[in-house]
């Protein structure tokens, strides 16, 4: 933006005497800058903020699917009778691009409306459309639908394959669900439940645009597959962790190369129980003796190894942050050492956003704070937001009060006000450069940069 000014003509001595000495607008400034910080709930107004109304995407129907927000465009999904269709829009400007059919999921009841959890993920110019254990890729350019298969398909942090576990059973082991019998069950990739472990899994890497396998492990019994994070100062491959019953085993994403291995004990005869990945450890759970054992996600090195307490009542929610106890006592472990960082003494969930720990209230999702990860301290109160919006663990927070918008950067705690937009009390999405609202017939959409 370029500023002109109009006015070159110096000002008179007279003019100069009637302005009112600069203290005067040193108290009417605190003033405002006290209301501000007071009505925007902390948020602090920043010069440099960028907030542009972009215009509204008319007669959007999100009763079934709220709208989907990845790679700096929208999704609708809705269905009608045996037809779904999934629409994709830009948004600087909005205006829709196109329209395609999405094949049926695996069971789907055309009757019942659309059934369970749908997502819609952008991996560079491929659109990947998931409902229950069905995935469908489309082009994101054009629309035309590339591949459906009956399996659940794991991105990763970059690079054009996804990755599938399909684990074979022995024949024979299906369970009765009839019968109600009592004891563990194990589910393969499309949900039938079975009474035995896999004899077997078959982890593949498939590539994005045509579904076809390019790499194939298969590590025995069952096992969990997660992706690693991608170290950005290192040039290191997207990698991803299988969790296996005797070992642990880091593979390069898009070869299927073993980068790292090493070996899992047993503990009383029996091999782990879990796997998971939290930020750069991947954690390995053990039911008997219940207990939890931490490595380094890119070397395999052990790092520490802790007792799981019993939980009773309700579990409580950590997304992306090491914890152990229940809500009314959750600790906070420091992911190097295991050690007890700090506690919440209070029914709390917890989730990692933007560089720190967001603390949320467990009955109404409203935020409470940002916390260090390491020590517990506050970084930023969130009293009076009323809403974190959803995001990744290290993208942008977006805070929601009413008509108002705040944004916290990732590695940052400072809390700036974006804006406001006439949402009309109707549910928000944001992503690290747009929040879009329904005004009960469309959707509005801004634009923000700090």
């Amino acid at each position: 933006m370029t500023l002109i000014d109009l006015d070159r003509a110096a000002e008179s001595d007279q003019a100069a005497g009637l302005r009112p000495p600069p203290w005067r607008y040193r108290h009417a400034g605190m003033l405002l800058a006290a209301v501000l910080m007071i009505t925007l709930g902390g948020a602090a107004p920043t010069a440099s903020v960028f907030w542009r109304y972009l215009g509204e995407i008319g007669q959007v129907n999100t009763a079934e699917v709220p709208v989907q927000l990845t790679g700096d465009h929208l999704y609708t999904l809705a269905s009608s009778g045996v037809q779904r269709e999934l629409t994709a829009y830009q948004l600087d400007p909005p205006r829709q691009l196109w329209t395609s059919e999405v094949p049926l999921g695996a069971g789907y009841d055309p009757t019942q409306g659309l059934f369970g959890s749908v997502t819609v993920r952008r991996s560079g110019d491929i659109v990947l459309v998931s409902e229950g254990v069905t995935t469908t890729a489309l082009d994101a350019e054009i629309g035309a639908v590339l591949w459906s298969a009956p399996f659940v398909v794991t991105l990763l942090s970059s690079g054009h394959v996804g990755v599938v576990v399909e684990r074979i059973f022995r024949p024979g082991t299906e369970y009765d669900q009839a019968s109600g019998d009592p004891g563990p069950l194990y589910f393969s990739a499309t949900g039938v439940p079975h009474t035995e472990a896999p004899i077997r899994t078959e982890v593949r890497g498939i590539d994005l645009t045509t579904g076809k396998t390019v790499w194939t492990a298969a590590p025995g019994g069952s096992v969990t597959v997660d992706p690693a994070r991608k170290d950005p100062a290192r040039d290191d491959p997207a990698a991803v962790l299988i969790t296996a019953s005797d070992r642990l085993i880091r593979l390069d994403g898009a070869t299927g190369r073993t980068l790292a291995e090493t070996e899992l004990p047993e503990l009383n005869g029996s091999g782990p129980f879990s796997g998971s990945v939290i930020g750069d450890v991947a954690m390995v759970g053990y039911q008997d003796p219940p207990r939890l054992v931490a490595y380094d996600a890119r070397t395999l090195r052990r790092l520490w190894q802790r007792d799981r307490p019993d939980v009773e009542g309700e579990v409580p929610s950590c997304r992306d942050v090491i914890c152990s106890g229940p809500r009314s006592e959750l600790l906070v472990l420091n992911p190097a050492t295991g050690d007890e960082a700090w506690a919440v003494y209070a029914e709390t969930d917890l989730a990692s956003r933007a560089g720190s720990v967001l603390e949320t209230r467990a009955d109404t999702d409203t935020p409470i704070r940002l916390a260090d990860p390491l020590t517990g301290r506050t970084l930023a109160d969130l009293g009076g937001w009323e809403q974190a919006l959803d995001g990744e663990a290290d993208g942008v927070l977006v805070l929601r009060r009413d008509l108002s918008f705040a944004a916290v950067l990732p590695g940052h705690h400072e809390l700036t006000f974006l804006g406001t937009a006439d949402a009309a009390g109707g549910d928000c999405s944001a992503d690290e450069h747009h929040v879009v609202c329904s005004d009960g017939t469309g959707l509005g959409v801004w634009a923000y940069r700090i």
